[in-house]
């Protein structure tokens, strides 16, 4: 996590307490926190190891969490296993039901639980427990996967687009004070939210669908009769993605915007008739950078042919 966005993290925690009584399994541990002038206090935070069973993922989360495989979370089951432990809390809150809510560390708690399932039942996961509005939970959530390679433009993208109505009143701008990014950055990712589901399905993973192919679309999209060819050849691309193997990312967006292109059309080749008279049909040649055709009716008489054939050679082999 960058300084800035460790920063960020920081101020969205600031006075949100923690779980009050900490039970006897709990790690403890003290961070400094610098009050006005020259005042400090400790601030004690309460750990937990629990079965990642106990914990379900908050429905907002910004991770899809049916997206995460072994071979994606690959790294951090092998950190674990060589730490002996997971390092680095997942911060979650309580339910009524008495579960906790994963509001940051999807990936950590697929990790554990893949464990648990292979061979080392003794890992637990840990957990810091806060008291965090759902909006809170938002940008805490946010902050923390921001600069995240392995989530998504996509995942990101539907996530703000969510927040912005739930959270924000649909006001873009505020939305986008509060997250510390510009306005400029945030419409961006909101378009991306807003590309047609026929779209999204015509890539291979949602993994593959970027903020830069919103981009590229947006002005296809917007117009009727491009937007109908892009979503024709996306339903396309879509069912041929089932049937081998996976088309690239950059395959798909290139047809996409070649789909929503006008489509091109053809000059005729330029055409003269040689006849003897107006009344007979005579010899059509149409000519073009690689060939000339000639045509002419099947009953056409042999006098009215040669004369025809005089006037063509004469067209094309002019004396000086």
């Amino acid at each position: 996590m960058s300084k800035r966005h460790d920063a960020l993290f920081d101020d969205v925690l600031k006075g949100l307490g923690g779980e009050g009584a900490a039970d006897r399994s709990a790690a403890r541990f003290l961070k400094r926190a610098h009050a006005l002038g020259d005042m400090s206090e400790r601030e004690e935070k309460v750990l937990r190891w629990v079965d990642p069973a106990q914990c379900v993922m908050w429905e907002r989360h910004n991770r899809a969490y049916d997206l995460l495989t072994a071979e994606n979370c690959r790294d951090l089951i092998d950190s674990i296993r060589a730490q002996g432990q997971q390092e680095f809390p997942a911060v979650v809150r309580k339910r009524d039901d008495g579960l906790f809510e994963v509001i940051c560390g999807a990936r950590r708690h697929f990790a554990i639980s893949w464990l648990r399932a292979n061979n080392y039942p003794n890992f637990k996961y840990l957990i810091e427990v806060r008291e965090l509005s759902d909006e809170e939970a938002f940008r805490l959530a946010d902050i923390e996967n921001r600069d995240r390679e392995d989530l998504s433009d996509y995942e990101r993208a539907r996530d703000y687009a969510q927040a912005l109505d739930l959270y924000y009143g649909g006001r873009q701008k505020a939305m986008a004070e509060r997250l510390e990014v510009s306005e400029a950055w945030l419409s961006r990712y909101l378009q991306l939210a807003r590309l047609p589901e026929a779209v999204v399905a015509a890539f291979a993973t949602l993994r593959d669908v970027k903020e830069l192919h919103a981009r590229a679309l947006k002005p296809l999209l917007a117009d009727p009769e491009a937007a109908e060819r892009v979503l024709a050849e996306a339903g396309a691309i879509a069912r041929e993605q089932g049937q081998g193997a996976a088309i690239p990312a950059p395959d798909v967006i290139n047809r996409l915007k070649a789909a929503g292109q006008p489509p091109r059309l053809k000059t005729p080749a330029p055409e003269v008739i040689f006849r003897r008279n107006p009344h007979e049909s005579g010899v059509r040649m149409t000519e073009t950078a690689r060939k000339v055709t000639l045509e002419f009716a099947p009953g056409l008489s042999e006098a009215a042919l040669r004369a025809a054939f005089d006037q063509l050679l004469a067209h094309r082999f002019p004396k000086g």
